[in-house]
């Protein structure tokens, strides 16, 4: 539901419009050095302010609330808060009966019987990848040397992505793009054959990150045209080293000792300030919104660091199932 992981488990807590979000980290090794400006780098790369962001701007300070003891983890759940302190609701209750197209209203609203927080996507509400940056933060720290580094290659198909952007934000319009992730460093033989794969867990928490519409691994989908020949990577060395890496640094679902390599599709954010078709739920007649509210034209341009942090902790977590980790840290601060 809202958790991942088997050792290092990430539970995300919170409503975008509500009092708070955050995350809570189970299963951290304890002696882990945490401060609260720990978070400030990365924080900063997801909160918005740039052209083609959101107009909404949080204070974002973390609160750590519980697992950090003298500076250091304990070996207890680490609970971070974050509250929510500049979310403006009147434009949601206007069109809390008529759901947005390509947003979540209807479907919570349909599987919560009417239950769910509407204001701001409630739940479902990119906000929360608040929480997922802050777990990744600790992740980073316990899987160095292993380092997780991802930017966004394109938006709407160009290149130039600040041009890209002021052309969306001139036609009240939205666009998606492609994030690019490489994680080096990481050991070889970790990840499970089939269902805990090392991609299909990967696959698990980057298609949880809101907008996130597909991911591909090394080669990806041109792999489907390449002939073996020139789809194999010639190996290189008993290290595990390849010439190419096509099969994106894992083979049979464990890591190869490879960069692991991987490309993340986000979408054009669903809030538009156009004129959209959608239904009223009270009535079943047709109706037309605009939606108001403050909106990332470019949702792609604040990915890129949640990305990091999705791949860190399930590398936190198969590092830690292979005792690679262990659950006394012995590191040094970032």
């Amino acid at each position: 539901m809202n958790s991942f992981g088997r050792i290092f488990r990430v539970s995300l807590v919170g409503e975008s419009h509500g009092p708070a979000v955050g995350v809570l980290v189970d299963g951290c090794p304890a002696g882990v050095p945490v401060a609260e400006k720990d978070f400030d780098r990365d924080l900063g790369r997801r909160r918005p302010g740039a052209k083609g962001t959101t107009a909404r701007i949080e204070s974002d300070r973390p609160e750590i609330v519980s697992g950090v003891f003298r500076g250091r983890t304990t070996g207890a759940p680490v609970f971070i808060r974050f509250g929510n302190a500049a979310q403006d609701s009147a434009a949601y209750e206007a069109i809390k009966d008529t759901p947005r197209p390509g947003h979540a209203d209807f479907t919570g609203w349909k599987k919560y019987g009417g239950f769910n927080d509407y204001r701001g996507g409630g739940h479902f509400s990119g906000r929360l990848t608040i929480g997922l940056v802050a777990a990744g933060v600790l992740a980073k720290k316990i899987i160095r040397p292993v380092t997780v580094e991802a930017w966004l290659v394109e938006a709407g198909g160009n290149r130039d992505i600040e041009a890209a952007v002021a052309a969306a934000v001139k036609a009240k319009d939205s666009i998606g793009g492609i994030v690019a992730c490489e994680a080096r460093g990481v050991p070889a033989g970790i990840g499970e054959p089939f269902f805990d794969s090392a991609e299909s867990l990967l696959s698990h928490v980057i298609l949880a990150i809101p907008a996130v519409r597909g991911i591909e691994f090394g080669a990806g989908f041109e792999a489907a045209g390449m002939k073996g020949s020139r789809h194999n990577d010639p190996i290189a060395g008993r290290d595990g080293r390849t010439a190419t890496n096509n099969a994106g640094g894992i083979n049979g679902g464990i890591t190869n000792g490879n960069p692991v390599l991987f490309r993340v599709a986000v979408k054009p954010t669903a809030s538009i300030a156009r004129p959209q078709k959608t239904v009223n739920l009270k009535t079943g007649k047709a109706a037309e919104i605009v939606v108001g509210g403050r909106h990332d034209t470019c949702i792609a341009l604040r990915v890129p660091v949640v990305v990091e942090a999705a791949a860190s902790v399930v590398l936190a977590d198969l590092m830690l199932l292979e005792q690679l980790i262990p659950r006394v840290f012995k590191g040094k601060s970032r």
